[in-house]
């Protein structure tokens, strides 16, 4: 697996917002599609901004540790049809929970938890170079 962090969240011409996913040499970078909603939950942590009532990520994050659990890291695993796929990985009390999820939904977890962000290495064809842009 190839670690990756949040570069930001990028709109194009056309209005379609993606999170752009780096890996630690900030060479490659995946671009996943994602709402407008989404791209918000992920700008909040980012952008270091407190909001007045919980977000639904701050309440997944609220109720898996009073529930005894911590996540432990997301991962990128797959795409079909220009689709994403992720899995969110939570430790409970030496228990490995694996929680299908929207790659959106799970970086927002992440960002929100200090976890970190996995892509499988069957995606590397789906990243661009940056230094080809």
């Amino acid at each position: 697996m190839i670690e990756l962090k949040v570069k930001g969240v990028s709109v194009d011409t056309t209005g379609n917002f993606f999170v752009l996913l780096v890996d630690d040499k900030d060479t490659n970078v995946l671009p996943i599609g994602i709402g407008k909603l989404e791209a918000q939950s992920i700008a909040i942590p980012i952008e270091g901004i407190t909001v007045p009532r919980p977000m639904t990520h701050d309440l997944l994050k609220s109720a898996i540790e009073e529930l005894g659990g911590e996540t432990e890291k997301i991962i990128i695993t797959g795409i079909e049809k220009d689709t994403y796929f992720a899995e969110i990985h939570i430790d409970q009390n030496g228990k490995n929970i694996v929680i299908d999820s929207r790659p959106s939904d799970a970086i927002a977890l992440a960002l929100r938890c200090d976890g970190p962000i996995y892509m499988k290495f069957q995606l590397i064809e789906f990243t661009y170079d940056l230094s080809d842009i």
